[in-house]
């Protein structure tokens, strides 16, 4: 589950955004000044931190953050704060639709630029570069979409992803056949994984799911 970190004084505010991002199926954590906040970055690693341009104890540019909330609407302050390293700019007051529109295409660019790197978990490797997946060393043949499948779990260990979740993102959200093919193609990875007496990664979480974790 993605984590956001909301830096705010403004503690009304703070509250209608942590909810909106909670709903939206976001993990939050807040921080109403520049301490609160880096003790928020070292403890909870965010991936995404939403600031207030004008925070007590705490000034936007010495933070590497990627959407910025402030009540400047200058021509010349987007720029500046574009170019202190925010990734976005968003002028108070807003709309939360358009708050939470911007977090979601932050964070499929996020996704989108790590979905190119080598990803590992415990002794299995997945390199989408060259579509190659490795278990104790050994190379795995794997159909393109059981790749994808693997490639989604190993892009999210440990987290316990819904079904609908896991559809549409290797199947796309106009997906329309029988979501028994999740189960089917599941079953596929994990008669290739466990082909070589590796324990299951793939677990079942009833009711809701599956989760890639190592017991």
């Amino acid at each position: 589950m993605p984590t956001a970190l909301i830096v705010d004084d403004d503690l009304k505010l703070l509250k209608m955004l942590q909810r909106t991002l909670t709903y939206e199926g976001l993990q939050t954590v807040t921080a109403t000044n520049g301490v609160e906040a880096l003790a928020q970055v070292d403890a909870c690693q965010p991936d995404i931190i939403i600031l207030d341009w004008m925070m007590p104890k705490m000034d936007g540019h010495d933070q590497t953050f990627i959407l910025m909330l402030t009540a400047r609407d200058a021509l010349e302050n987007r720029v500046e704060g574009l170019e202190s390293g925010a990734d976005d700019y968003l002028v108070k007051p807003f709309a939360p639709a358009e708050l939470v529109a911007r977090v979601h295409a932050m964070l499929r660019r996020i996704e989108n630029k790590s979905a190119r790197q080598p990803v590992t978990f415990e002794d299995l490797s997945l390199d989408p570069a060259t579509h190659s997946a490795r278990l104790q060393g050994q190379f795995l043949e794997l159909t393109p979409t059981e790749f994808e499948l693997l490639h989604y779990f190993l892009l999210h260990p440990r987290m316990v992803l819904e079904r609908g979740q896991i559809l549409n993102a290797v199947w796309g959200y106009d997906f329309g056949g029988d979501d028994n093919v999740l189960e089917v193609y599941v079953g596929y990875l994990r008669k290739k994984l466990e082909a070589f007496r590796h324990p299951r990664l793939i677990h079942t979480v009833r009711g809701i799911g599956y989760v890639l974790r190592n017991n």
